[in-house]
């Protein structure tokens, strides 16, 4: 049953709910986008749907899994414009008009080239009315990551520090720097990522498991990427247990027999990569084999050395700051405040600020 809509915005209220639907799968549809698609007759919801954990079947299908009786002459919403290319399913524009759909409305093109602008051609060729809403700012938004996925080598990346009141990142007493709710919302972010990015350094010091440890979300838990030049990250760490189902890459430069056999014994796939001129592995390289292998949407969390280099390579979309309201002081360790100052002096746009319960979060918006 649904929320009765709102009279006076029917339109704007049936496509905030389809965002809604658009983001539950948020970074679990592989290389599709994930949609969100509402059905109405006569001013009344008949049918929701989203897209699928890895992407298929598309919004659409779900919520056009009626019959042609109870679909004809309904009102379709979808945040992102219909497909109209023939892929591993037939397109969803191709059975909008079977339906009977009497009016399409969608608020961002698709800018996959397949389909880009061709659903709105057919549709009304088949005398379907097309309506482009006016809610294209906020879904711009929250398709960034699809639309950069799409029009560039790249996929999205998502950067993640903590620090304390003083602007520290190590806490001497190897204590949490931040509260529990910070902590729930760095699992809530991993499970709308498809992929996590850290070093071997930081495996071997912290021994992380760099899942989403949120009951209801724990088979959301990203792929886990890391960077290890040389190959040091221990055969017993806990990103390496073969009873985490989710899988592991290893990035690398210096060839070790030994280890890359042990290490795919594991079943984790391991890829070669050039240094760049600071002697570090390649981080546009390593970005750009992401997104040939359908990651969209990268979540670096790491040390204060690596979440740099993705800063100052300008590889950074999004950077999530969170500030405890605590003090370290003589306990601190790497203070950050001058360099993260001067970095963000020129590009910070600050899109959004939330209270945890003491800490801060706030999120910059960098390109």
């Amino acid at each position: 049953m649904f929320i009765n809509q709102n009279k006076k915005k029917p339109h704007s209220y049936f496509m905030q709910l389809a965002l809604g639907q658009a983001k539950k799968n948020l970074g679990n549809t592989r290389e599709n986008p994930s949609v969100g698609c509402v059905v109405t007759k006569n001013n009344s919801v008949i049918s929701i749907g989203c897209t699928s954990i890895n992407g298929r079947p598309h919004a659409e299908q779900k919520a056009l899994n009626l019959s042609k009786s109870k679909l004809k002459s309904s009102e379709l919403y979808v945040t992102l414009e219909p497909c109209s290319h023939y892929g591993k399913t037939p397109p969803c524009t191709k059975l909008i008009i079977k339906k009977g759909v009497k009016k399409v409305f969608f608020s961002v093109n698709d800018p996959d080239k397949r389909s880009f602008n061709k659903s709105i051609y057919l549709l009304k060729k088949n005398k379907i009315l097309v309506n482009k809403g006016n809610s294209e700012n906020k879904l711009k938004y929250f398709y960034r990551s699809y639309i950069k996925y799409k029009t560039t080598p790249f996929p999205f990346v998502t950067c993640k520090i903590a620090v304390s009141n003083d602007f520290f990142t190590v806490n001497k007493k190897k204590e949490w720097i931040t509260n529990s709710y910070s902590r729930s919302r760095v699992h809530l972010m991993r499970s709308y990522h498809d992929c996590i990015i850290t070093s071997s350094q930081t495996i071997i010091k912290d021994n992380s498991k760099l899942n989403c440890r949120i009951n209801g979300l724990r088979q959301r838990s990203p792929v886990k990427i890391i960077l290890d030049n040389n190959l040091k990250i221990p055969i017993n760490a806990n990103v390496l247990n073969k009873k985490n189902k989710n899988r592991t890459i290893i990035f690398y430069n210096n060839f070790n027999k030994l280890k890359i056999k042990r290490l795919k014994n594991l079943g984790v796939k391991i890829y070669k990569v050039s240094l760049d001129s600071d002697k570090n592995l390649d981080l546009k390289e390593i970005l750009t084999k992401l997104r040939k292998l359908g990651f969209q949407r990268v979540f670096v969390e790491s040390g204060i050395k690596l979440t740099t280099n993705f800063l100052y390579n300008n590889l950074v979309d999004d950077f999530k700051l969170f500030i405890s309201n605590k003090n370290l002081g003589k306990n601190g360790m790497y203070n950050i405040k001058k360099s993260l100052n001067k970095f963000l002096k020129n590009k910070k746009t600050i899109f959004d600020k939330v209270n945890l319960f003491g800490d801060k979060l706030i999120t910059y918006k960098i390109k």
